[in-house]
């Protein structure tokens, strides 16, 4: 049987020989005119070490091999009878040992061409002999001359040169980087693609390859009236993930281009410099993205996807260039991973201005990119939806003070977390934008729906109905009870009778039922989600469990190894908190007689719909502006926004946070204000006595002990934190003002 070749196959075989020939070119041939006019000092021991880049070959071949063997699946796979890909394997086979023999051959011949130069510069070679060894260049080989530096500048020099002369084949890239196992050639990368050895040949570590600076651009960000970028930025991809993220910002890109028009007229000139952005939403990449996007078609949580959508649709409004990716693969081309496992650095500069991606991205960076994960980290945003305190953030006091989990300790500014709701104000509250709006006018502009006696409960598979059976009861008595519960094919629900279950629903039609439902009922799962602030924008009231005690890491399953302190008192506590009553209701599910008034005041009740301004479009827009335009990270300075004229100085009581403290006051604790309470000065502004003024660290300094009447310094900035507290200490707050919603 004969194998025939499209063309983009026989196009593949034909750049994979005339890769093979360049290579065996480039590492094997020995021009003429160099035996003639070879510089002095180079010797023959030199020349006869130049058959150690054959290892170096090798590996590059190996690496070439992996790569075609990959594109051959992705590309033919599907399209090639078992057959026909057995014998076009076999065929490939044949094809890699008639190149091992033809290696083998050129190894010979140049081994025989070198033995020829070996006598032709013996004369060379002992003229060398008496030359001083600061005139020799660098060799390599086994009769190396170069020696490893001794510089107080750079102390890790030695140790770094032994582990990669032992373990340099540990990782392909060395390779990849010319690096042989010789001193010499790990001298030359610890210097030219690594800064842990002094710079060689007058080189500085400026000018490392990843460190240079690409070309700076000053074009200026424009709001755009179509969403035309984006939808160019995702065309590639037909998952169901991504297809569920088109089809929102196409339902909702009229609403989002209004806003843009409308801030863009009322805007205060705020410009910003056009941005190169990589958005990267790592939980749908790779295995972990293969079960995510199994469970999207199945009831499976979408809050982070609605996130993801509308910062795509917000980005592309305010005028930056977008690329979106979900490929492990294409996100190692697009920041220039050598290839391998991640051990070395990018082989350019990181040409994004910005990075958004989540906690499994945020891994696939740091085993991409080597020591210029570190370099570059200030460019990320990770979104968190649950949020990172400053405490489980930092790796050596999270290790040292039990706050060490599976998330955390990247030693990212507190601020490069990016959250679903502003419940960490240690973190970036990214949020996203409430369907409940869609309409004409005014995206604030309450309605009236006409309501039926219809409940809604909001959860999606069988098992959150788990011990809820009393709760919904009471609520049926008063209300026909609807649910959108997933069924597997075979699998049969353990709903109560008197519940009607629709299914899954497109969101289209979930919001028609919505429009008609009068009580949305939480059931204590999902926590925190957007379905809540959504059903109030449609004129819903939301009802949910009230947590007695509040659930934690330290009681709770799910929040267990968060890196959070938070306690949650209920099933969403920012609509418990900043939205309340009338539209949200939270109620003792064991308390029947609780539930039944709670139904029968939200029956008599007429209530509009409701969405905060921070989940509205402008409202989205104008904060990620804010964050694009003053949140620089690579800066080494201090922060400098807010101003410190916002700032509004509290000392907590003992025991209590700055973020409570703070929200009694109707303020939010601000940690980039920090920095302004850190001095001995401002204890005694607040009329504190200081017998003992010490640095340290820990997360909840600065702050102080009148016990001894010991004021504690902040020694790390990246401890800052406004989550915290203890019996021992007073904290110092800063706190500001903030627009109502």
């Amino acid at each position: 049987m004969r194998v025939t070749l499209r063309p983009r196959s026989g196009c593949l075989v034909l750049c994979l020989c005339l890769s093979v020939v360049t290579l065996l070119l480039q590492s094997l041939w020995v021009p003429l005119e160099m035996t003639r006019d070879d510089p002095a000092g180079s010797s023959p021991e030199d020349l006869g070490q130049r058959g150690l880049s054959f290892r170096s070959l090798a590996l590059r071949l190996e690496a070439l091999n992996t790569q075609v063997q990959r594109l051959s699946r992705e590309k033919d796979g599907s399209k090639l009878t078992r057959n026909d890909l057995t014998l076009l394997l076999q065929s490939f086979r044949q094809d890699q040992q008639g190149l091992a023999r033809l290696v083998e051959r050129e190894m010979k011949r140049v081994s025989q061409r070198l033995d020829q130069l070996s006598h032709h510069h013996q004369h060379h070679h002992q003229a060398e002999a008496a030359t001083p060894l600061v005139n020799r260049r660098s060799h390599t080989g086994s009769n190396e001359k170069c020696q490893v530096p001794v510089d107080p500048a750079y102390p890790v020099c030695a140790e770094k040169v032994e582990f990669l002369q032992a373990q340099w084949q540990s990782d392909p890239c060395y390779a990849f980087y010319g690096m042989d196992g010789t001193t010499c050639s790990v001298l030359t990368y610890l210097s030219q693609t690594e800064d842990f050895c002094p710079p060689r040949d007058g080189r500085n570590h400026s000018s490392l390859p990843w460190h240079q600076k690409p070309q700076a651009h000053t074009k200026k960000a424009e709001i755009r009236k179509s969403l035309l970028p984006l939808y160019e930025a995702i065309s590639n991809n037909s998952s169901p993930a991504i297809k569920f993220i088109r089809s929102r910002v196409e339902k909702m890109s009229e609403r989002w281009i209004q806003a843009g028009l409308r801030m863009k007229e009322s805007s205060n000139n705020t410009v910003s410099t056009q941005m190169r952005v990589l958005l990267y939403p790592g939980a749908l990449s790779g295995s972990v993205g293969q079960r995510f996007e199994a469970m999207v078609e199945r009831g499976g949580p979408l809050g982070e996807l609605v996130q993801w959508a509308d910062l795509s649709a917000c980005l592309t409004i305010l005028g930056h260039n977008l690329i979106f990716s979900t490929s492990q693969h294409q996100l190692h081309s697009l920041i220039g991973a050598a290839p391998g496992r991640g051990s070395c650095p990018i082989q350019r500069p990181l040409n994004f201005d910005l990075i958004y991606t989540d906690y499994h991205g945020l891994a696939h960076l740091q085993g991409a990119m080597g020591l210029a994960f570190k370099h570059y980290q200030c460019r990320f945003r990770i979104l968190d939806s649950f949020g990172t305190e400053p405490a489980f953030n930092f790796a050596s006091y999270a290790h040292s003070h039990g706050y060490k989990t599976l998330w955390g300790s990247w030693d990212l500014q507190p601020l490069q977390y990016m959250t679903m709701f502003p419940h960490t104000p240690d973190n970036s509250f990214l949020g996203f934008v409430s369907e409940g709006t869609v309409r004409k006018g005014s995206e604030l502009e309450p309605v009236s729906y006409k309501k039926d006696r219809i409940a809604m409960v909001y959860g999606k598979q069988d098992y959150m109905w788990q011990g809820k059976y009393e709760y919904v009861k009471v609520i049926s008595e008063e209300l026909e009870t609807h649910a959108t519960v997933y069924q597997p094919p075979g699998h049969t629900l353990h709903l109560p009778s008197f519940i009607r279950n629709h299914g899954l629903l497109t969101q289209e039609h979930f919001q028609q039922l919505l429009r008609k439902t009068k009580l949305f009922v939480g059931l204590g799962f999902p926590y925190e989600g957007p379905a809540p602030i959504e059903a109030i924008g449609m004129g819903c009231v939301f009802i949910q469990p009230r947590f007695d005690p509040p659930h934690s890491s330290a009681n709770n399953d799910f929040y267990k190894g968060k890196p959070t302190t938070r306690q949650i008192s209920s099933q969403h506590p920012y609509a418990e908190e900043f939205i309340g009553k009338p539209y949200v209701w939270t109620v003792d599910v064991t308390n029947k007689s609780d539930i039944r008034e709670a139904v029968k005041a939200i029956l008599r009740s007429e209530v509009k719909s409701f969405t905060p301004q921070e989940f509205t479009c402008v409202g989205m827009l104008k904060r990620v502006l804010g964050y694009i335009t003053h949140q620089n990270f690579c800066s080494k300075s201090v922060p400098t926004w807010p101003p410190k004229s916002a700032l509004r100085v509290h000392l907590a009581p003992l025991g209590q946070s700055c973020v409570s403290v703070c929200r009694r006051s109707s303020l939010v604790c601000e940690p980039a204000l920090f920095h302004h309470l850190n001095t001995p000065a401002a204890f005694t502004r607040l009329g504190l006595s200081c017998a003992s003024v010490l640095p340290e660290l820990n997360h909840l300094f600065p702050s102080y002990s009148p016990w001894g009447r010991q004021c504690g310094l902040q020694q790390e900035p990246l401890l800052f934190s406004c989550a915290g507290s203890d019996p021992s200490y007073r904290r110092l707050c800063p706190c500001r003002s903030h627009l109502t919603g």
